[in-house]
């Protein structure tokens, strides 16, 4: 009998003010890499819940999602797969981030056009697709993601 396959579930968080994006930079595999505030899902925690925690220990920045942007499926290698839920929040204003998690190296806000010039900086392809989906509107309603049988 093969290996029951278990891809990750991870959350992400595109958060914009002022015409800019909040992204995290972390050094994966000796490389800087950017990314959406993100992270795995833990045990007993919905996805909103875990999508909050990530941007609060990668940012500082204390937050409610407004919707879901999109679920992605991702395969980083034939041993390595993802389930990523992009959620999305907008703030009035840049909010200084102040990085919790000792992995980030540094939280900045940066434009669209600066993004795209990370292209090969980027944690993976989800990044930018998931960006490109927040800016041309395909938000989900929250209620469309039911935890009512967690054992919380």
């Amino acid at each position: 009998m093969t290996e029951r396959y278990k891809p990750n579930t991870t959350v992400a968080c595109i958060i914009r003010a002022d015409q800019h994006y909040l992204m995290v930079e972390e050094m994966i595999d000796g490389r800087l890499q950017y990314n959406q505030p993100a992270g795995h899902l833990e045990p007993n925690e919905s996805l909103i819940t875990a999508c909050q925690r990530e941007v609060q220990e990668e940012t500082g920045i204390h937050l409610v999602p407004k919707a879901l942007v999109g679920i992605y499926q991702f395969s980083a290698n034939t041993d390595l797969a993802f389930v990523r839920y992009t959620f999305c929040a907008s703030l009035d204003k840049q909010i200084a981030p102040n990085p919790q998690d000792p992995a980030i190296l540094n939280a900045k806000w940066l434009t669209f056009e600066e993004i795209l010039t990370l292209k090969t900086q980027l944690r993976s392809p989800l990044v930018l697709q998931s960006l490109k989906d927040y800016r041309n509107n395909p938000h989900y309603p929250l209620s469309i993601l039911n935890d009512q049988y967690l054992s919380l």
